[in-house]
C-alpha cells in the first residue's frame, strides 16, 4: 500500500477540500476542528491526571451554644 500521506496525496485531498466546500467555508472548517481538537485534549487530560482532594476545612474552638428551652407559657391568674 505504501505511504497513504505522500505530498501529491496532500494536494488532491487540498483540492477536493476546495471544490466541495468552497473558500469561504474552508476556515470556518478549519476553526471547528481545531477547537474541537482542543476540547478533546483537555478532556483527555481531565480523564487522566487524578482529581484533587477537596480541601480540609479545620473548625475554630468554639463553645457550644446553650441548648433551647422550651417557650414558657403565660399563666392566667383569675380573681374571683
Amino acid at each position: 500500500m505504501g505511504d497513504l500521506l505522500q505530498p501529491w496525496h496532500l494536494v488532491v485531498l487540498g483540492v477536493v477540500a476546495f471544490l466541495l466546500f468552497g473558500a469561504k467555508r474552508l476556515p470556518e472548517l478549519g476553526k471547528g476542528l481545531g477547537e474541537g481538537l482542543k476540547g478533546f485534549k483537555e478532556g483527555i487530560k481531565g480523564v487522566t491526571d487524578p482529581t484533587p482532594a477537596p480541601p480540609v476545612v479545620q473548625q475554630q474552638n468554639v463553645a457550644p451554644a446553650p441548648p433551647v428551652s422550651a417557650p414558657v407559657e403565660p399563666q392566667i391568674i383569675r380573681k374571683d
